[in-house]
């Protein structure tokens, strides 16, 4: 019996569909802008409220009009993630290179800058050349 219960969360979970604020995916996509600024968090509000530079509107009408597979390249992070981008593939500039990224629903409503890092995680080797004989000393656990 416990199997059974097992087995049913398991495919509750792969089916579950994506929401964002109660709505559904096809419901997203068919909202305005407008609507779409009630359900977003304040920052988002803001930024869609002031309206977008003359960079962000280049780059978000570059993104609707890709073909899909198409990527589209760019140094803007701070373009806000809309409905209308979901399965296209962005290459965000890091700093140093582009990485692509594949726009998911979960990304709604998020900035391009948040899934591309500018900083990468640099791990020491020992201790080098003129090192002193007590820096030298690596525990042994």
């Amino acid at each position: 019996m416990a199997r059974k219960a097992k087995k049913s969360a398991i495919d509750l979970r792969k089916k579950k569909e994506f929401s964002l604020r109660g709505l559904s995916l096809e419901q997203l996509q068919k909202l305005t802008p407008e609507e779409l600024m009630k359900i977003l968090p304040s920052r988002q509000r803001r930024t869609l409220r002031r309206g977008l530079n003359d960079d962000q509107k280049k780059v978000v009408s570059r993104i609707e009009a890709a073909a899909q597979g198409e990527v589209v390249r760019t140094h803007n992070r701070d373009v806000l993630i809309y409905p209308s981008f979901i399965g296209k593939r962005i290459a965000v500039f890091s700093g140093k290179e582009f990485k692509e990224v594949d726009v998911r629903p979960e990304m709604v409503g998020h900035y391009l800058g948040e899934f591309v890092l500018t900083r990468r995680f640099e791990k020491h080797s020992g201790p080098g050349v003129g090192a002193t004989r007590s820096s030298k000393f690596l525990p042994l656990k």
